[in-house]
């Protein structure tokens, strides 16, 4: 019926350059001859068989041996030898679920038409519920109504082109013979949102190119029920009971290999699918962060957090990774929100966003959470990233770490393994305040391992051992490594804290607070007993100790380039205090005016103590913030609902014992007081929502280089991402049922053996 010449407008005028299909598909060839023993396929395997001709109908070649062993139980007929055919595989995945990005279906070669009309119907229509849909002028302000999708299960809406398509058309109204002209529902949308008639008559008759259009869109949905194969199909009950067999047996293989990180063809849709089944409709907010792979692609990660409907606790879930050509704010935004589009969840439900101090992610003019605000003003950001606090240690810090080569004395002769100097990691913080900690307590072990090095080792090694402890025995050295491990050990508990998954904002309020005091503290009373203790420590293993009054002498520099000033002016002012002033301006910086006071309000719902720092103005002043979430009657409401809420919660003594605002929202639901005061509990689900650090989506990169290792540096971008989600999201891919992936690996065409 379709040639190859495609009948689209678009095809009449002037030659468009076809699309690059690679990205979605991969071609293999395959033959029917071969050993009728061959042992079963994965039932994870993204096998597609099309027609050339028709898609009304279901393919009738012959597939495979190994197929044919896995779909009929073992019976198998080889005695008709056919000729070597080509099979275009579409990944589900990989295919641009918003209509305003698709590739028009006749681009794709004839032969491959059905292959991606099966994978789009998997894929199911796109209808962003819960978006907020804008408004434009069409006989005054109108907007796209969600209502419309219950009417119409054909109707598409894109969030990019901010208008309605037909999904039935899209995949077959080229087929039809009567299509007459263009079409705005296929080409370029429709947006007249003030004449919804329009649908009615797009729809027409009995016999209309859209009838037309749906009649083989149900045919081929429903082919597996349809098919020539199940008709001549008798199979047995022992048959049968034989194939279901084999089939969760491959279902048991295939869980261990991906549970245990390994790289294993598949689909991670189920799993995916449950985490936005938890999520439902409800708002949400997105930590991302990007880094590169083993093979050096730059790589975003995205985490979901929200509040689960069954047990009101704080959740975050990977939702996946995608590459980026870029690391520019514009390309990271219009990955997320691909990201998010592709999964059916609307960018206006975000309720807040979390990422690292990168200028491309928090810059106030073109940064992604400037960004990102712009489209959803209520996704507030705040800044209490660990990772970012950590980099500013580093920074200052910097000098201890050219100093040292921890890498290559982690298995020095002599050196004290139990205790050995780690190397430290991109996604692990820790490691500084840990790795400097070993290197005062085993600092005789180091010089006495490095003079052995400095005589007889390599003359590379010598030399390099030689350098590192003319630095280590020098007092700046001294200085400055017990300096950061002060400063690393009063912010270690909060760098610690703010990587816990059940950490809620007040309480990582309380922790910056108290840092900060201890950091004040230090800075006006600590010099003198700070300076005590290094001088005793470079007493012990023999260092010059300057005199404080004399002038400072730089180490491996000229004088010609430092300015004159003694030993006291460079080490206390300079870097003593200088030092600590920067920490401490940065952790000031972190939260502006508009973040404090929200901050603030956010702490007067805290259960601590039993609601001892419950204020009621201020919890109507945190309404404020979300206006679009509580009208003028709601805020009237919340006022009175407060009153008998507060009496609630301090004189019921289940809620005596609660430290923070997860375990109140906990509480809630198990008590189904959550139904009782959903205002309340509207307000708790937005602050927890917020983002509090971004070590879930560090978490991402760590686990990524188990997945993806030097080993297995080819991997696709796609595969890796299947592979990562089942990973790390064990406890979730652990509840898909079998049933559903075997459902869904029949669906993927006709098959033989139908369960």
């Amino acid at each position: 019926m379709t040639n190859d010449t495609p009948k689209s407008s678009k095809s009449k005028g002037k030659q468009i350059k076809q699309p690059d299909l690679r990205q979605f598909i991969f071609k293999r060839k395959r033959s029917s001859e071969g050993n009728s023993c061959s042992s079963p396929a994965p039932p994870n395997e993204n096998v597609s068989n099309e027609s050339n001709d028709s898609p009304s109908f279901p393919s009738t070649s012959v597939p495979q041996s190994q197929e044919n062993d896995m779909e009929m139980g073992g019976s198998n007929n080889n005695n008709v030898p056919l000729e070597e055919e080509e099979e275009w595989l579409y990944d589900v995945e990989l295919l641009p679920h918003d209509p305003g990005k698709r590739i028009n279906i006749m681009d794709y070669p004839p032969k491959q038409r059905n292959a991606a009309r099966r994978a789009y119907i998997l894929k199911k229509p796109c209808q962003p519920k819960i978006h907020d849909f804008p408004q434009r002028e069409c006989g005054g302000l109108r907007r796209f109504s969600v209502n419309w999708f219950k009417k119409w299960d054909w109707l598409e809406y894109s969030v990019e082109k901010d208008a309605a398509f037909c999904f039935v058309c899209f995949l077959f109204k080229n087929d039809i013979e009567i299509c007459a002209g263009g079409d705005a529902f296929v080409n370029e949308g429709f947006r007249s949102w003030n004449k919804p008639d329009r649908f009615e008559k797009h729809v027409g008759g009995i016999k209309s190119a859209h009838n037309l259009a749906y009649e083989k869109y149900v045919n081929l949905k429903d082919a597996k029920e349809k098919s020539i194969y199940v008709a001549m199909e008798n199979a047995s009950d022992v048959v049968r009971s034989e194939y279901e067999l084999r089939l969760k047996a491959s279902l048991t293989c295939l869980r261990f290999l991906l549970l245990q990180g390994l790289a294993f063809r598949g689909h991670d849709e189920k799993t995916t699918k449950c985490i936005i089944e938890e999520l439902g409709d409800d708002y949400f907010g997105i930590l991302a962060d990007e880094s590169s792979d083993v093979s050096q692609k730059e790589q975003l990660a995205l985490v979901l957090r929200y509040v689960d409907r069954k047990f009101g606790r704080v959740m975050e879930r990977f939702l996946g990774i995608i590459h980026v050509g870029d690391t520019t704010a514009l390309s990271l935004k219009d990955a997320i929100m691909t990201l998010l589009m592709d999964h059916s969840l609307s960018p206006s439900m975000i309720r807040g966003q979390g990422y690292d101090g990168a200028s491309n992610m928090k810059g106030e003019i073109n940064g992604l959470k400037t960004l990102i605000m712009n489209d959803t003003p209520r996704a507030y950001y705040l800044e209490v990233s660990c990772k970012r606090r950590e980099m500013i240690r580093e920074s200052q810090a910097q000098k201890v770490a050219q100093a040292l080569d921890l890498g290559e004395l982690e298995s020095g002769s002599g050196l004290n393994q139990e205790l050995g100097l780690k190397r430290l990691r991109d996604t692990r913080w820790g490691s500084h305040y840990k790795s400097l900690l070993n290197i005062i307590h085993l600092f005789p072990t180091i010089v006495e391992v490095l003079v052995h090095i400095g005589k007889h080792g390599s003359s590379e090694d010598k030399f390099k051992a030689q350098i590192v402890l003319g630095s280590l025995e020098t007092f700046d050295f001294v200085f400055m490594a017990h300096l950061m491990l002060a400063i690393f050990g009063y912010t270690n508990d909060l760098c610690v804290a703010l990587q816990r998954k059940e950490q809620d904002i007040v309480n990582a309020m309380e922790l910056v607070s108290y840092t900060k005091i201890v950091l004040q503290k230090m800075r006006e009373q600590g010099w003198e007993a700070l300076l005590n203790k290094i001088t005793s420590f470079c007493v012990k293993h023999g260092i010059v100790v300057p005199t404080m009054d004399a002038s400072y002498v730089p180490q491996g520099r000229s004088r010609r380039f430092v300015e004159q000033t003694t030993n006291l002016q460079h080490f206390r002012v300079d870097i003593f205090l200088g030092v600590i002033d920067l920490h401490l301006q940065e952790l000031d910086n972190r939260f502006n005016e508009r973040n404090m006071e929200l901050l603030t309000c956010m702490a007067c719902l805290s259960p601590k103590d039993n609601f001892s720092s419950f204020d009621k103005d201020k919890v109507l002043k945190l309404v404020t913030f979300y206006p679009e979430e509580f009208s003028s009657l709601d805020v009237m409401s919340l006022e009175l609902q407060l009153d008998i809420f507060i009496e609630n919660m301090r004189s019921d003594n289940r809620f005596r014992d609660l430290n923070d605002l997860n375990s109140l929202s906990m509480k809630l639901v198990e008590t189904n007081r959550h139904k009782t005061y959903p205002l309340i509990f509207l307000l708790i689900k937005l602050m927890l929502i917020l983002p509090v650090a971004t070590a879930s989506v560090e978490r991402v990169f760590s686990k990524m280089t188990y997945v993806k290792s030097k080993l297995r540096n080819s991997m696709g971008d796609q595969l890796m991402n299947d592979c990562l989600v089942t990973f790390i999201e064990k406890d979730v891919f652990l509840q898909v049922p079998d049933k559903d992936i075997i459902d869904r690996f029949q669906n993927m065409k006709a098959r033989r053996m139908q369960l």
